[in-house]
């Protein structure tokens, strides 16, 4: 194992913690931690394994573990954000933003829809890196693909300044 190994799977890492965190700050963090945690258990990673899913794996868990350390956070539904004062801008802007919609599925199904979509892995290696079966793995994924397209084609009431076509607006994850 050398440096250039780690290092080539860094952006990857970058964009997995940044999506599931939303924050580009605590995506850094949580790409540090999970960098400290390798070089700590580099004994536990096999040769000749998976690098990419051990690390994936070490950054998965952390995340649980900083999450669960937290207080819980209540999401709120379309209706909940429509009563919020000024919510329909943000309601307006969910629609368009990927990021937003991301952020507003379950923690598992993000993960899954995040390691098969953005960072391109196999099933199996999802399964692997989120510690679950093969089955959860995929209908997981079709959750979220199904939730994601229900939350994109959402037809805010457009102002002036808006696009007309909702895909002009979706910035890239990475």
């Amino acid at each position: 194992m050398n440096h250039a190994q780690i290092v080539e799977h860094l952006p990857g890492l970058r964009r997995y913690a940044r999506a599931l965190t939303g924050d580009a700050w605590a995506a850094d963090d949580l790409v540090q931690d999970t960098l400290e945690r390798a070089c700590r258990k580099w004994l536990l990673w096999r040769h000749g394994s998976n690098l990419r899913a051990w690390l994936f794996t070490l950054m998965h868990n952390l995340y649980l573990n900083q999450r669960r350390a937290l207080l819980p956070v209540q999401t709120l539904d379309d209706e909940a954000l429509a009563s919020v004062a000024g919510a329909a801008d943000v309601a307006d802007d969910t629609a368009l933003d990927l990021d937003r919609c991301l952020q507003r599925l379950p923690a598992e199904q993000r993960a899954v829809l995040l390691l098969v979509t953005l960072e391109d892995m196999a099933y199996a290696d999802v399964a692997r890196v989120l510690g679950v079966p093969l089955g959860t793995v995929m209908s997981r994924l079709s959750r979220a693909r199904e939730r994601m397209r229900a939350l994109m084609e959402q037809t805010p009431a457009r102002s002036p300044q808006r696009p007309a076509h909702p895909n002009t607006a979706l910035r890239r994850l990475k």
